[in-house]
């Protein structure tokens, strides 16, 4: 055992905290936790989760992890943080190129809207155009006969092509404006940050049938997905080399929790929507989020 890893332990049992105890209140795997008090760091899941994990099992049993980690930084594996910048800039570039895409799919609504008012303009235009036409061809043909009935001069079967395409257009703008008005009708779904503590969020879903979420890396990252009662339904790494992305239904619970090793190289998408970090990556890399469900019905 490490004078680091002696260290933590003593204050583990001055507090009275089994393993199990720590486990609840950190999130982090018991081996892994036994791993840091017996300074086998080799067994974490990458080199950049050690500092992580001393800094949360730091915080637990009350000691300062700032000082701990300086005190012992010769003692801990050194971690290859250079390329967080770099990480946090794309992040930064998706997120503009985002709020474009945004803009562009607002101003598509009206787009259509102009272009159906303008077909039908030409629908209407074209019509009375042609019944001129007609009307200006039967005044110009000679009535030798008094009396004479003046039979329409439109074959019939143009015609009822003619009353065919009316009705078609008028149902085609009528089933037009019905599937505007459910989508104007459909609620969004709502997703907003209502708390946050440290390196602890908590967000709240509504308006929603569903509650799917996943955890898609641009990097190498660790990831703990379970619900309220602390069941997990995913944990383990992902990397854009192996396993890129992990996708849970929770539709069934009330509450998630998100552990998030690396939050400068993983992405959060709840029902395909992907949503901001509401505390800040470079603030915190290691996170814990809390995601409420409150269905549509209720």
């Amino acid at each position: 055992m490490t004078e680091l890893g002696n260290r933590l332990k003593e204050a583990r049992l001055e507090k009275g905290m089994s393993l199990d105890d720590l486990q609840t209140a950190t999130k982090i795997q018991k081996r892994y936790l036994v791993g840091i008090e017996e300074g086998n760091y080799s067994m974490m899941p990458g080199k950049f989760y050690v500092r992580a994990f001393i800094k949360q099992y730091a915080e637990a049993v009350g000691i300062n992890h700032e000082e701990l980690l300086e005190e012992f930084k010769n003692d801990i594996p050194a971690t290859h943080n250079d390329d967080i910048p770099e990480k946090l800039s794309r992040v930064q570039s998706r997120k503009n190129l985002s709020g474009t895409a945004s803009k562009f799919f607002d101003i598509l609504p009206k787009i259509l809207i102009v272009v159906f008012i303008i077909g039908v303009i030409a629908v209407i235009y074209y019509f009375v155009e042609k019944n001129a036409t007609n009307d200006g061809s039967k005044s110009a043909e000679p009535n030798d006969t008094p009396g004479a009935i003046v039979e329409n001069n439109l074959p019939e079967d143009d015609e009822s092509k003619a009353n065919d395409q009316d009705k078609k257009d008028n149902n085609d703008a009528e089933k037009e404006k019905e599937n505007k008005e459910e989508e104007q009708e459909a609620p969004k779904q709502e997703f907003e940050s209502i708390e946050t503590s440290g390196k602890n969020s908590v967000y709240e879903l509504r308006n929603s049938d569903k509650f799917e979420v996943k955890l898609v890396s641009t990097g190498e990252t660790w990831v703990n997905i379970q619900n309220g009662k602390g069941y997990s339904f995913f944990q383990g790494m992902l990397t854009k080399e192996d396993k890129e992305s992990e996708t849970v239904d929770l539709t069934e619970e009330s509450e998630a929790v998100l552990v998030i090793g690396n939050s400068t190289a993983t992405d959060i998408y709840i029902n395909d929507e992907k949503i901001e970090y509401a505390v800040s990556p470079s603030d915190f890399v290691s996170q814990t989020i809390t995601i409420r469900f409150v269905p549509a019905d209720e």
